[in-house]
């Protein structure tokens, strides 16, 4: 993998580039829709590629490793062939996923985790060697470190013993990654994650210690769990200032429009989250002029499009009240056009940063924006 930083915006830490992998090229700032079990929820790879033009999509290890299962995946060819999708792809390491079933008993070793399935109960055993080889086998393009990622809030003591358990088992993810090959005929990298929680001295650690790993990218991961956002902002700064500026940096888990144009200020390449197809299929709207709850009464007799500025086949063709009809009726088509909006406005949003940053005018941009798509209709 091959990151080039074309623009640096002169206000804040902003900058444009472009990431050249195998499956082609990622123009940065860029969000990747989240595709946990092999798919974007409610979206077909059609809609992803040309109506809401994703250039990356996520894959979650634990949830394709229990289904559809390793070897279903390889008989495919790899993820890309079994799902249709021939744009790069990026694989979490489940660590999430494990740190969320903590109500089930799993249980957290220097060797591993022990975790029981959330489908039959069934138990398994999460090594940082053993998730290097599932996602070699799933075949992303972005392999991500497996890491415990710290609930909010957590004390200092936990927080500083998390990341030092990270930490080696970054060492030892490492190690595999280096000893094995792409099984597809195609390259794979790997990312490192930053770790410990909201300590400012416990992420600087954790943040040298990654960089000197020199790794093709990095990661940062911990946040957005429930701490306030200006400790996110505060904690992504100190960050990005140790890691080296010339590797994308990923922002993992974030997060509202206004988390992703702030957290761009701050110099991060890469978002991903669940927001904007889980509001979607609450009836939560993203559009170019606020938020809207499209459940609400006053859209029950408005026919205007959904969000004419935003452009779009779903966005402009169907109206208002249209969509509110089907969400409140919980017809499927509902949740598939909110999705493909909602992601659209997203995408959209990060190319517009782009090209602010490439004209020299982002700061500026981002103050009136977020006037105007952070008011509630």
């Amino acid at each position: 993998m091959k990151f080039d930083i074309s623009h640096k915006d002169s206000t804040t830490k902003a900058r444009a580039g472009t990431l050249h992998t195998d499956h082609g090229t990622i123009q940065t700032p860029i969000f990747m829709p989240v595709g946990t079990a092999g798919t974007v929820k409610a979206v077909h790879q059609r809609e992803l590629k040309e109506d809401i033009k994703a250039q990356i999509i996520l894959g979650n290890t634990y949830h394709l490793y229990l289904r559809p299962g390793l070897d279903i995946l390889e008989k495919a060819g790899g993820l890309h062939r079994f799902n249709g999708w021939d744009k790069p792809i990026l694989t979490d390491s489940g660590g999430y996923q494990v740190y969320s079933l903590a109500k089930t008993g799993r249980k957290i070793s220097e060797e591993g985790v022990k975790f029981k399935s959330h489908i039959d109960g069934s138990t398994h055993f999460f090594t940082p060697e053993g998730v290097i080889d599932i996602q070699r086998r799933i075949g992303a393009d972005i392999i991500m470190a497996f890491d415990e990622c710290t609930p909010y809030p957590c004390d200092f003591s936990y927080a500083r013993t998390s990341m030092d358990m990270t930490h080696r088992w970054l060492k030892r993810c490492c190690n595999r990654f280096d000893s094995t090959e792409s099984g597809y005929g195609y390259s794979q990298t790997f990312f490192p994650i930053v770790q410990g929680s909201v300590y400012k001295d416990l992420r600087k650690q954790s943040a040298e210690f990654i960089a000197g790993m020199e790794r093709e990218g990095n990661a940062i991961g911990g946040l957005s769990v429930g701490e306030p956002p200006e400790d996110m902002y505060e904690m992504t700064e100190l960050v990005c200032n140790i890691l080296p500026a010339d590797k994308p940096r990923y922002l993992m888990g974030v997060g509202t429009p206004e988390n992703i144009l702030e957290s761009i200020a701050l110099g991060i390449d890469m978002f991903d989250c669940v927001m904007p197809t889980r509001n979607a299929r609450h009836g939560i709207l993203y559009t170019t002029e606020g938020v809207i709850n499209i459940k609400n009464e006053k859209w029950k007799d408005d026919f205007s499009a959904i969000d004419e500025g935003l452009g779009g086949y779903v966005s402009t063709f169907y109206s208002k009240s249209y969509l509110r009809h089907l969400v409140k009726s919980e017809e499927l088509l509902g949740a598939q056009i909110a999705s493909v909006h909602n992601l659209s406005f997203y995408l959209w949003l990060v190319s517009q940063a782009r090209a602010q940053i490439i004209a020299g005018s982002f700061y500026d941009w981002k103050v009136e924006i977020l006037k105007k798509i952070s008011q509630r209709l």
